[in-house]
C-alpha cells in the first residue's frame, strides 16, 4: 500500500467514479484502475463493490476511507511544513513534556517563548521523563521537560537544567476527612487507598511515591492504578481514594479535589529542562529561557 493508491482511491470515492477520478487527476483512467487493482491485492479484499452502479464501498473500502483521507491530510500538512522550514520562512522546535506540566509551567512557558520566537514551530509531544533521552538523540524532540525525584541519573550527552523544586501534595477526595486538615502526614492517609500512575513499565514514579510515604511513616495500601495524572485525579474526585502530585498541579484549581499538604514528605521533585549537550541554537536557549520564567508561584 502507497500513498498513490491511497489518493486515486480516495479520489474515486469523492468523485464518484473512476473516469471522474481520472479527469481531476488528469491521468488516465487506466491508471485508476490499474492503481485500485494493485491496492486490491495487495489488501486481498476490494474495496468496491463492483456489482452496484454507480460503485459502493465494500466493508474494507469503508474502513480504509476515512484513514486514509487522514493521513493524505497529514502527509499534505508535512509536506506544507518541511518546505517552509526548508526555504527559511518558519522555525520548528520539538519539546516533550510530562503530562503534569500542562497543568501550569507549559502554558505559561509556551506564551512566552511564541512571544519572543513567532516564526518558530512548536510541535509538542507528551512523553514520561525516562522515554524523552532517546526523543532527544534521535532529534524528534530538542528540549525535554522532564521531573525527577530525589538524585537522578545525568547522561554525558545531555544538559540539565533545573528549573524548580516541586513539594508533594497529596490529592484528596474533596469530602474526605484529609480535605478539612491544612496539612496532614503520611499515616494519615493510611485510611484512604493509593491511586498510582503512571502505569508504564518505564517509569520509576509509582514506586518512588510508595517509598516517599512508607520512609514518612506511612503504610500505603494499594488501590487503583492509572495510565496517566488526569485519569488518577478523576479516580480521586471519585472518591476511590488518594494520589500524590507536585504541589504545581495545584494550580489547575479542581473543586472537586483537595490538594493537601504532606508535613513529614520532604523529598521534593525538580522539574528540568533536557536538551543535547553543546545544542545552542537561539529556538532551544529562548524555550529553556521561557521555562525558566513560568515557574509557578
Amino acid at each position: 500500500m502507497n500513498l498513490k493508491q491511497l489518493r486515486y482511491f480516495c479520489e474515486v470515492v469523492d468523485a464518484g467514479s473512476a473516469v471522474a477520478a481520472a479527469g481531476r487527476l488528469f491521468v488516465a483512467p487506466t491508471a485508476i484502475s490499474m492503481q485500485i487493482s494493485q491496492l486490491e491485492s495487495q489488501l486481498g479484499a476490494p474495496v468496491f463493490d463492483r456489482s452496484n452502479r454507480p460503485m459502493t464501498l465494500t466493508p474494507t473500502g469503508k474502513f480504509l476511507y476515512p484513514r486514509a483521507k487522514d493521513l493524505l491530510s497529514q502527509m499534505r500538512q508535512l509536506d506544507e511544513e518541511a518546505r517552509a522550514v526548508a526555504a527559511g520562512n518558519i522555525g520548528w522546535l520539538g519539546v516533550g513534556f510530562t503530562r503534569s506540566t500542562i497543568f501550569s509551567l507549559l502554558p505559561e512557558a509556551v506564551r512566552r517563548f511564541r512571544e519572543k520566537l513567532p516564526g518558530i514551530q512548536l510541535d509538542l509531544l507528551e512523553q514520561l521523563s525516562e522515554h524523552q533521552p532517546e526523543l532527544l538523540r534521535s532529534g524528534r524532540i530538542d528540549v525535554g521537560v522532564s521531573r525527577f525525584i530525589g538524585d537522578f541519573d545525568r547522561a554525558g550527552d545531555l544538559t540539565y537544567t533545573e528549573l524548580f523544586e516541586d513539594p508533594f501534595v497529596a490529592a484528596v477526595p474533596i469530602h474526605s476527612r484529609a480535605a478539612k486538615r491544612k496539612t496532614v502526614k503520611a499515616a494519615d492517609l493510611d485510611e484512604l487507598a493509593l491511586i498510582q500512575y503512571p502505569k508504564d513499565p518505564q517509569s520509576r514514579y509509582a514506586n518512588q511515591m510508595v517509598d516517599l510515604l512508607r520512609q514518612a511513616g506511612g503504610n500505603p495500601r494499594a488501590g487503583h492504578e492509572a495510565i496517566e495524572i488526569h485519569t488518577a485525579l478523576g479516580l480521586v474526585a471519585a472518591g476511590l481514594g488518594f494520589t500524590v502530585v507536585g504541589a504545581s498541579v495545584a494550580a489547575a484549581n479542581r473543586s472537586d479535589v483537595a490538594f493537601v499538604r504532606i508535613s513529614n514528605v520532604r523529598t521534593q521533585a525538580t522539574l528540568v529542562a533536557v536538551t543535547r549537550a553543546g545544542d545552542e541554537s537561539p529556538a532551544v536557549r529562548e524555550f529553556v529561557a521561557s521555562l525558566a520564567l513560568a515557574h509557578p508561584q
